[in-house]
């Protein structure tokens, strides 16, 4: 775990250095939170639950309208004595289809904070899209289905946040 997050911080650190020295102003740091709503399926059982995420990202410009947004969440939500616990890194491409709607997709690694099995970390997908009301805040509904391990655990996530 120390190394997924020591290589989230050396890319911050690069993409801010990059940008800093080339004079992009294209680049941002914020903050989101909000509600997630969990539903886990194995072997014919399923459990749905619905807790809260929050979490910081980066924003870095690589074309007019297309951005690269990495980031670091925690989720947690608990049911009948189940406790779901999650650090999250998704990294998506938000691509600005109109003025201040926004379509997001990629790939999200999910590390386990209270499994007891030796694979702690899952790949997800995420869809989504995003509204900015104004240049520093906006709302965000995002799809993650669960791609990896025997728990297939998805998440609603209905956020909303703040660009610095």
């Amino acid at each position: 775990m120390k190394k997924v997050i020591l290589s989230i911080l050396a890319v911050f650190a690069i993409g801010f250095v990059n940008a800093q020295s080339k004079g992009d102003s294209s680049m941002g740091f914020g903050v989101k939170a909000g509600v997630d709503m969990v539903s886990a399926k194995a072997d014919g059982y399923s459990v749905s639950t619905t807790g809260f995420y929050l979490g910081g990202f980066a924003e870095f410009g690589l074309a007019d309208k297309l951005v690269l947004q990495p980031g670091l969440n925690y989720h947690t939500a608990s049911k009948d004595g189940v406790k779901f616990s999650y650090l999250s890194i998704p990294v998506l491409a938000k691509y600005e289809i109109a003025e201040s709607f926004n379509l997001m997709g990629g790939p999200s690694l999910y590390y386990s904070l209270e499994s007891e099995d030796d694979d702690k970390t899952r790949f997800n997908f995420d869809i989504g899209a995003s509204y900015n009301f104004t240049d520093e805040f906006f709302v965000e509904p995002r799809y993650s289905v669960g791609l990896s391990g025997d728990v297939k655990v998805s998440h609603f996530l209905l956020g909303v946040g703040y660009k610095f």
